[in-house]
């Protein structure tokens, strides 16, 4: 990844409060058992009572924070504070029991390492920047490690800038490492958290339609007991002009309400028929239909018509994944697309494919993956952040299929699904 790309990754993130005060209450005990056991147990001189103090004041902004501190949730800038004076702190303790002689020095690092993982770029540059120039002030000024009596700690100088050398590239390191991993993890759950709003919206469909139906036919009883009690009142009233009218009214509503429950029955039948059970010869006619009906592009579908037609449970996760990649095909294309459909009978085959410009070289090998554009100018107007491409192919994914993507030789694109003919195909 280009440094211009790095450099653009700006999110605005939030630390846990609780998750927060339990990491550093658990550092600031860790450190004062080390101090107490190093003074007291192996009898090493080292300024204990501002070591001490320096641990207390990192109790003082542990507790203001775990009681005065309203929030759940710490800021990202909140964080970079509390993770800087977490530096500082360390870095005074540091100072107090040997420098970068000290075997605890490498703790320095772990702030700017938490940020690269938690907090965003800016923060972790920050935070990387302070470690640094901790590690070179320590370096050269600090106060003799502990001992005891008049035993010092010499080593060749060589030796000593060779230790803060090696902790700012373990810094660069791990902060790159956790802050790749921790943008991809948190790219790709938003990612997944759109696909399951979108397969939600797709149920939620399905669920509504049936549940009319259903209620269509529940309806249908009480509805024919109101019109037969309405008919026997006008009987009753006969031509009374005072309640004839209302008795009128009541029987055309109920005829009206039992109309639209037909309806809806109907469509339930439909849906129960032609909807859930289908041909993907059907469903693959429907997606390009739907296409025609906004697109003036010429959309050419294919299929041996001598074989028998392909049964399949329709689903949102094939209908929009089958959905999505035409989708793209229609809008990147000149004029044409072509869907072909292959059934072997041992595997199934889409091929989607286009006469456009292909996918582009710059992203060409992470397709599939949430949150990508490419920096061609062709593109840049009409391709989004892979979002849809990520959705449709998880989508596709989840009903074993296999996605490849490729550019024709000719030009255009072409994006190939494909299925177990047993892992598709309904046996009902």
């Amino acid at each position: 990844m280009k440094l211009s790309n790095f450099l653009k990754y700006d999110e605005d993130l939030t630390l846990q409060k609780k998750t927060v005060v339990i990491l550093r209450w658990i550092a600031l005990i860790g450190q004062l058992i080390t101090i107490y056991v190093v003074h007291f147990f192996l009898d090493l001189n080292l300024p204990i009572i501002l070591c001490s103090i320096t641990i207390f004041c990192g109790g003082l902004t542990n507790i203001f924070i775990q009681f005065t501190f309203k929030k759940n949730q710490l800021s990202n800038i909140e964080s970079t504070i509390l993770l800087f004076y977490d530096v500082i702190q360390l870095a005074v303790l540091i100072y107090l029991t040997g420098g970068v002689t000290n075997p605890f020095v490498i703790f320095l690092v772990v702030p700017a390492i938490v940020s690269s993982t938690l907090l965003n770029l800016t923060s972790t540059f920050f935070l990387s920047f302070i470690t640094i120039i901790t590690l070179v002030l320590l370096t050269f000024n600090y106060l003799p490690l502990p001992s005891k009596g008049n035993i010092h700690f010499h080593v060749p100088d060589y030796y000593l800038y060779s230790i803060p050398t090696s902790l700012i590239i373990v810094l660069i390191f791990l902060n790159y490492f956790g802050f790749r991993f921790g943008h991809e993890a948190r790219k790709r759950s938003e990612a997944l958290s759109r696909l399951e709003t979108v397969l939600a919206k797709e149920q939620e469909l399905d669920s509504i339609g049936h549940q009319a139906a259903a209620a269509a036919h529940s309806l249908g009883t009480p509805l024919s007991t109101i019109t037969v009690i309405a008919k026997e009142l006008k009987k009753d009233i006969k031509n009374n002009p005072k309640y004839s009218e209302d008795v009128d009214m009541i029987l055309s509503e109920v005829k009206r309400c039992g109309d639209i429950l037909k309806k809806l029955s109907r469509r339930e039948i439909v849906d129960d028929i032609y909807v859930s059970n289908i041909a993907l010869e059907d469903l693959l006619f429907e997606i390009k239909s739907s296409f025609e009906e906004i697109s003036e592009k010429s959309i050419e579908l294919h299929f041996d018509k001598k074989n028998k037609k392909t049964p399949i449970k329709r689903s949102p996760e094939l209908t929009y994944g089958i959905r999505n990649f035409v989708g793209n095909a229609v809008k990147f294309s000149k004029n044409n697309v072509f869907i072909n459909l292959i059934n072997n009978k041992d595997e199934i085959k889409i091929k989607i494919t286009d006469d456009g410009p292909g996918f582009p070289n710059d992203v060409f090998q992470i397709i599939g993956e949430p949150y990508i554009a490419s920096k061609v100018k062709q593109f840049k107007k009409k391709s989004g952040l892979g979002l849809g491409t990520f959705i449709g192919k998880t989508l596709l994914e989840r009903k074993k299929a296999i996605i490849e993507f490729s550019n024709l030789e000719k030009g255009g694109a072409s994006v190939e699904i494909s299925w177990k003919y047993g892992d598709l195909v309904s046996t009902r």
